[in-house]
């Protein structure tokens, strides 16, 4: 009986140290019906598919870009001048009214000189140039003296605008530059002119140059007195290649833009390539480009900046 149960014992422990060295072995062979060292069932494992960003796109074509300084203020009369009265006394009569067309020598006014116990003759005020009455400061009843202003004629000179160009910007000035005009009194319509005089201080004050601009005026729309806009042309460039400002991006000193083109490694397949390019004017939402693109290129224009160098990209818009 002792015999038997070391037998057994035996036989016990035995088992005990094999079942572990099978299940080891059981993990190193492949499954039923696969050879040793073979890829798993259904095929080479698959690299992760690669991330393709959708992006809107614009092609580069040539356009006329003009530079412009925007300024504002009042139009007056190109020429116009004071009417004094060669004697003080009371405005006894007036002959005209703002706007009345005088021609020179005409009246202007009644001035009576006379004084408490004295009488004498109504002095005459006539207009000392012809032109229009764009001011009358002198009314019926008023005593004015030798140097007070009765009224004030605009000559023949047209009409000009008073404009003051901020110190940083005097360097665009110059002599005879294009101006568009616009008022609010005429929305839909646009008048031109030119820069006729540019002084030759800047006020220390407020570090501005004061210029006058002549007026066209047809059908005499225009009025002395009326608040402008004025849009002066410091620039024109004809066939400019120009893009959306917003495309343009700048890492450290360099800007670029990325560019859409084939990819050669997929047929089908379209990436971007950053292109660094260089750039010139700025003006309304488009930036010129003086190296680095040429008309027909496709660039992103939007969805840009997520993009790295070769990304893939999927054109949307």
């Amino acid at each position: 009986m002792k015999t038997n149960k070391a037998k057994n014992l035996i036989f016990m422990l035995i088992i005990a140290l094999l079942l572990p060295l099978a299940a080891c072995k059981s993990k190193d062979q492949p499954p039923s019906g696969q050879a040793q060292g073979s890829p798993p069932r259904g095929g080479p494992p698959q690299a992760p598919a690669q991330a393709v960003f959708a992006v809107s796109a614009a092609t580069v074509e040539t356009r006329k870009m003009v530079d412009y300084l925007t300024l504002s203020g009042d139009m007056v009369a190109g020429s116009s001048v004071d009417v004094y009265s060669d004697t003080a006394g009371v405005i006894t009569n007036r002959y005209v009214s703002i706007g009345s067309r005088v021609e020179k020598g005409s009246p202007i006014a009644d001035v009576d000189p006379s004084q408490p116990g004295m009488q004498y003759l109504t002095s005459i005020v006539r207009a000392p140039i012809s032109g229009i009455i764009s001011n009358l400061p002198g009314q019926v009843g008023m005593k004015i003296g030798q140097s007070s202003a009765i009224a004030v004629i605009s000559g023949g000179g047209g009409l000009e605008i008073q404009l003051y160009v901020a110190e940083r910007f005097i360097y665009r000035i110059k002599m005879g530059l294009p101006c568009e005009i616009t008022l609010d009194a005429y929305p839909s319509d646009s008048f031109r002119g030119r820069i006729s005089e540019i002084s030759p201080v800047v006020d220390t004050s407020s570090r501005t140059m004061k210029i006058k601009v002549n007026v066209d005026n047809p059908g005499d729309k225009l009025k002395a007195g009326m608040f402008a806009t004025v849009k002066i042309i410091t620039e024109e460039k004809n066939k400019v290649i120009s893009v959306p400002e917003n495309a343009v991006l700048q890492r450290s000193d360099q800007r670029f833009v990325y560019m859409i083109v084939d990819d050669t490694s997929e047929e089908g397949v379209k990436i971007a390539k950053r292109t660094p390019v260089s750039v010139g004017l700025s003006v309304d939402g488009m930036t010129e480009i003086t190296d680095g693109l040429k008309p027909g290129n496709q660039i992103v224009v939007r969805g840009q900046t997520t993009l790295a160098d070769g990304s893939r990209v999927n054109i949307i818009q």
